[in-house]
């Protein structure tokens, strides 16, 4: 594990939908600081919202042209000198996609977590195949870091 992650401003918020409580529980803030810290290259000011399906699809369609409720939402403001973003995730979707995995919820967070992350920081899977390559590697390593398997 790294000893000298970035430092972290964190907000986490949670909007209202079932089962709300088993998202708070696999997400302690302290575990969401360490995961995301671990994906930062510089510091960084990062709300995290989990929310609903109506409210991810709402923002999905909003700001991507896109009606579907979708796992992570980024918007970066600024990259350097500090990392400024959002993560919006969406409970429902993510816990869907990580039964469909067979992966536990909090694993599935995890992998979440770091991409948005990294997509704060400038990375990008859908601006080509060797963009892709580099974020998925990066997420591959930090993720065997924190002691998870390949989520590819």
């Amino acid at each position: 594990m790294r000893h000298d992650l970035p430092a972290l401003d964190l907000a986490l918020q949670f909007g209202r939908f079932d089962d709300v409580a088993e998202h708070r529980a696999a997400l302690p803030k302290a575990k969401v600081r360490q995961w995301v810290a671990h994906a930062l290259a510089l510091p960084a000011e990062l709300s995290i919202r989990i929310v609903g399906e109506d409210e991810g699809r709402a923002l999905n369609l909003q700001y991507r042209g896109k009606d579907y409720a979708t796992n992570v939402l980024t918007f970066d403001y600024a990259a350097q000198p500090v990392v400024m973003a959002d993560l919006v995730l969406c409970g429902p979707v993510v816990a869907r996609e990580a039964r469909e995995q067979g992966k536990t919820l909090q694993a599935h967070y995890v992998h979440l977590l770091v991409h948005g992350t990294l997509h704060a920081q400038g990375y990008d899977h859908e601006t080509g195949d060797r963009d892709a390559l580099e974020m998925e590697t990066l997420e591959i390593l930090l993720l065997g870091a924190l002691g998870l398997p390949n989520p590819y």
